[in-house]
């Protein structure tokens, strides 16, 4: 994923307007703009000014791996995971084990019924 859309993305999150944004981090409106239009990139010190204000890491802003997370949607998990709250975390983790289980189930369901045809045209 592009910058633009990393951070147009973040900006959407936190229901901020990018005036407020610029207000927030000292840099004008108009270069905001260009990066959240993608027509320009922040030099190193801007784009460290983003990762502290959204509790990023740079190589998240700039989509690249870290750790062990394969795709941007691994990043995406890690970096929302962490932007939680210790009780909301666990909820978080309750409900992806729930998606497990449905998926097992209907995985169990699907090799039953693959079975049954088999059996009925032979």
């Amino acid at each position: 994923m592009p910058f633009c859309n990393t951070l147009r993305t973040l900006i959407e999150e936190r229901g901020l307007t990018q005036k407020q944004l610029a207000q927030d981090l000292g840099i004008p409106v108009s270069t905001l703009g260009g990066y959240v239009q993608g027509t320009s990139e922040p030099d190193f010190e801007t784009l460290k000014l983003f990762a502290k204000y959204f509790h990023v890491s740079a190589d998240y802003l700039l989509n690249l791996k870290i750790g062990n997370a394969d795709t941007h949607l691994e990043n995406e998990l890690l970096r929302i995971f962490r932007s939680l709250s210790t009780e909301q975390q666990e909820l978080y983790l309750e409900q992806g084990k729930a998606f497990i289980r449905i998926n097992s189930k209907e995985d169990a369901k699907s090799s039953r019924s693959t079975s049954q045809e088999k059996n009925n045209v032979g």
